[in-house]
């Protein structure tokens, strides 16, 4: 007997196959959370629980059984395989939940941020859960048998028996499934690899398929109001937008370990209940400088719509955005911006990212030639997962023992948080530098700063790591956001601000990513329709006075 026979099935057989190593190997994440979601109180739930994976079995029976054609179903199927193991490796790993926004990070991540999650364990995982069983696919022979309708006939009646399965599983569990589904909206996305094509094919559709839509150009009328025009000095504001960073894990709103011994030297406000737009970089940041509130957000809009720094260039503001974190996702494609890790500047980068002081990296230069009012935002590295360890110089390893892999869910928690915490003293420091530098330029502007991260994280609270969970049910380690201000008093005064006021306000205030584009249009005392005062979180700590809306 030839090698090649030990591999032989027909087709209803190599169907049956792939149908039960797909549903109870490659889904065992999903049955496991369904089979924990029941309550066992009766015999009809264990029933229940049965017929979840016979369900799925028979999804997929009924699927491959109608692809089953040659030179279509193996490499279909090797695709699925592969792609399928590697998105079980960050659920199983991480707690990542596959849906559209986390396909659109997939697709929209730069080599840096792929290479950081590539690991020998996620390259053991795909070799016994993916490689092996491609390479399976590939060497296995599916017999012929009869005549071609005879072949058609079998698979049709194959696919019709699992619809039928399907059926009676329905009205025996119908209202079952029902509760089970309409409870735990999250668990549908762990069937793999339907999230993965659900998502996919979401993203594609929003980002690619709906053609070039012209650019809506919002703010034409913007002008700088009396204040800012009138002021002795000029007006430069540096927005700087972190990465990844939680505000539980920030001291300045409570947190008992001292991660921000250098801001709280500094005049500092605070806003400590402050929330992100999204759980993920490519949607919070678009958002934060759109003028769509976080419930109304529409993505696809956002990438051709004009946003905040667009209406700051309408007005005169001079606008330079300096990057650190693999992309502006559209910010600041119409103004003038620079990648700083193509700088090649290895006092700052090495092993293929820059560490944040590269954002301050001859900025005094650009600040010397700026004759205008102007904003600079600076995008953070900030402490972007899972290589914690890296986004610190040496010198900023002060709690320890930490976690220096990119395994973090093998690591022991507190090391984990530990170098967590660590990339917060780093962003500390960091930040209060800049605050320095501001102040060394009070003489020639009016200064101000504002930071806000762009998400939060998690670090295995409820077994979940990273970011990017659907933001219904994330947990508020991943929307809760530590956002600050400072202005020199130079600033505060030309902009009659009450800073007492606005500290109460920042203690008392829910805020949110929803108010920066109409703060920042406030800021610099922009009129135009596009800004809505309600929503700029200093207009009502500004006292009455000419050129106030």
């Amino acid at each position: 007997m030839k090698f090649r026979n030990i591999f032989q099935c027909s087709t209803s057989g190599f169907n049956l196959i792939a149908a039960l190593f797909f549903a109870l190997v490659l889904n065992a994440l999903f049955l496991l959370h369904a089979w924990e979601m029941i309550v066992y109180d009766r015999p009809h739930a264990y029933l229940f629980a049965a017929s979840i994976p016979l369900v799925l079995i028979a999804a997929f029976y009924m699927i491959f059984s109608l692809v089953a054609w040659p030179y279509i179903r193996k490499p279909l199927l090797i695709v699925l395989v592969i792609i399928s193991a590697a998105a079980n490796y960050f659920m199983h790993s991480f707690g990542t939940v596959i849906d559209t926004n986390m396909m659109q990070n997939v697709f929209e991540s730069d080599r840096q941020e792929a290479g950081a999650l590539i690991s020998v364990h996620y390259l053991v995982w795909m070799l016994v859960m993916g490689l092996v069983p491609a390479a399976l696919l590939c060497i296995v022979r599916i017999s012929k048998g009869q005549r071609w309708w005879w072949n058609l006939v079998q698979r049709l009646v194959g696919a019709l028996g699992a619809i039928l399965l399907i059926l009676l599983m329905a009205v025996l569990f119908y209202k079952d499934y029902a509760s089970l589904i309409r409870n735990n909206k999250g668990l549908i996305k762990m069937v793999t690899p339907a999230n993965i094509l659900s998502g996919g094919g979401h993203y594609v559709d929003q980002r690619y398929l709906l053609g070039n839509q012209a650019l809506v150009k919002i703010g034409q009328d913007a002008r700088k109001g009396p204040l800012i025009s009138a002021a002795q000095k000029k007006t430069l504001v540096v927005l700087v937008v972190g990465e990844t960073a939680r505000a539980e894990n920030f001291s300045l709103g409570g947190y008992t370990r001292e991660t921000n011994p250098e801001l709280k030297k500094q005049q500092v406000i605070y806003y400590p209940n402050a929330t992100s737009c999204g759980t993920e970089t490519a949607i919070s940041v678009p958002c934060m400088f759109s003028n769509m509130p976080r419930v109304h957000y529409d993505a696809n809009l956002a990438h051709h719509q004009e946003g905040v720094l667009d209406i700051l260039a309408h007005a005169g503001v001079s606008v330079l955005w300096r990057e650190n974190d693999g992309g502006c996702k559209g910010a600041c494609d119409r103004v003038p911006h620079s990648d700083m890790t193509q700088w090649n500047l290895p006092q700052y980068c090495h092993d293929g990212f820059c560490q944040d002081d590269v954002l301050l990296h001859r900025l005094d230069n650009y600040v010397a030639s700026l004759h205008n009012d102007g904003i600079i935002v600076l995008h953070q590295m900030g402490s972007h997962g899972p290589a914690y360890y890296q986004r610190y110089p040496a010198e900023f390893r002060r709690f320890t023992p930490t976690c220096d892999s990119n395994q973090i869910q093998d690591c022991d928690h507190q090391a984990l948080v530990n170098t967590y915490d660590n990339s917060l003293l780093y962003t500390d420091d960091m930040l209060s530098r800049t605050i320095d530098k501001l102040e060394g330029l009070s003489d020639r502007f009016n200064v101000a700063l504002v930071y806000l991260s762009d998400h939060g994280e998690s670090l295995g609270e409820r077994g979940m790591y990273l970011h990017g969970a659907p933001y219904l049910f994330a947990p508020s380690q991943q929307t809760h956001i530590p956002l600050l201000m400072w202005m020199s008093p130079g600033y505060a005064a030309a902009n009659h601000i009450n800073e007492n006021c606005l500290r109460q306000q920042a203690a008392d205030n829910k805020v949110s990513q929803d108010n920066l584009f109409h703060t920042v249009l406030g800021m610099f005392n922009i009129q135009t329709q596009a800004y809505q005062p309600q929503l700029d979180m200093i207009r009502s700590c500004q006292n009455s006075a000419e050129g106030l809306r």
